[in-house]
This record gives C-alpha cells, structure tokens and sequence, in this order.
C-alpha cells in the first residue's frame, strides 16, 4: 500500500513538473502530509546573496534539520511540521507577529530588526555555500542561517543557541516571557528553528 501510495506521489509530481506546475505539485502534496524533503534539510535549497536582500516578515514558527540522515532519523517533514507546532503555542505566547518580528537586509551589508519588538540592527555578512548569514550588532552577535521556502524563507538557529539569543533579547528589553522559547529549544539536537519569513 505504501508503495503504491509513493508511486502515485511520484507520477503525480513527474505530471506536474512537465505541464510547469511544480509549486501547484508541492502545495498539494504538503496538504497531503508527505513532501519534498529537500524543504527541510538547510542547504539542499539554497537562497541567494541577491534574494535575500529586502524586508521579511515574520510569518510562523520555522525549523529544518541539518543533513538528510536527522531528517530520515526523525521522521521527514511530518516531523519538521511535529517541532513546528510545538513552538507555535511559545511564540504565541510572546506575541510574536508581522508587526513586531521582521528583518531588513540592505545591499550595503546592514541590516535592521526587530524580535518580538525588541530592535537590533547593526552589519551583516552571508556565506551562500553554508548559507549562514553573521549578524553583529552593538552588544550581540548572531550567528544564524537561512532556508529557502515556497513563498519566502525560514531564519534559522541551532536550537541551542536560540536559547543565548532570546536570553539576551530578553534581558535587552525586560521581557523574562522570552526564554520559555528558549527553554523549549533545549530539547531539539541537530535541529534549527527559528522564523519562517515573507515578503
């Protein structure tokens, strides 16, 4: 059954790619539970130095793993989508929005942010073939990296790291609420989360 289920997935996505609609193909099939996992391995879909250039904006919480073999270990995207409806409650919880969680990046190599509307701007550096971009501010310097989505893309951080970042966030504006996401990232090893981002 499996096996045929998989056949049908694939004939289905071979049609779709040779009439031109592969986006149409790959949003139905996440409807479907079961999609491309290139979409949730950091590096196999790549974004440009150019396309990352302009304002994102915070649309959800974001995660991908860091080699196929985790992904494969831990289950494909349904897992991916598991974490990424774990943090969700968190995030909601600090009232992380389009509003007040957004990033520029400039073509001079600066950048401007805000994190559940604590600001931090400063310069900027991206490595496309590791696809980590290095931000450095006044008092903090980030380390985080990036992830080509269907209609935008995902900032992302090594799970342990996000707790120092949100503890410094945190202790930048007052916000203790900050560190329950933190807390929660914890417990996820050669997993990155942090946002999905759109135009």
């Amino acid at each position: 059954m499996k096996r045929i289920k998989l056949l049908i997935i694939a004939i289905a996505g071979i049609m779709a790619v040779s009439c031109g609609n592969m986006n149409q193909f790959l949003g139905a099939v996440k409807n479907g539970g079961v999609i491309n996992a290139i979409t949730s391995v950091i590096g196999l879909d790549k974004v440009s130095a150019q396309n990352l250039i302009g304002s994102w904006k915070y649309e959800g919480p974001g995660c991908a793993f860091t080699s196929e073999n985790l992904l494969a270990k831990a289950g494909g995207e349904v897992a991916a989508a598991q974490i990424e409806e774990k943090l969700l409650p968190y995030y909601q919880k600090v009232n992380l929005s389009a509003s007040n969680t957004f990033i520029t990046f400039n073509q001079d190599g600066t950048f401007s942010s805000k994190i559940a509307g604590t600001s931090f701007s400063g310069n900027y550096t991206f490595d496309e073939s590791k696809q980590q971009i290095k931000l450095q501010g006044m008092f903090l310097s980030i380390n985080c990296y990036t992830k080509r989505e269907m209609n935008g893309i995902s900032i992302l951080f090594e799970a342990k790291k996000l707790l120092n970042v949100l503890q410094t966030m945190a202790a930048l504006s007052g916000r203790a609420d900050l560190q329950t996401i933190g807390d929660l990232s914890k417990q996820y090893d050669g997993v990155r989360v942090g946002f999905d981002m759109r135009r």
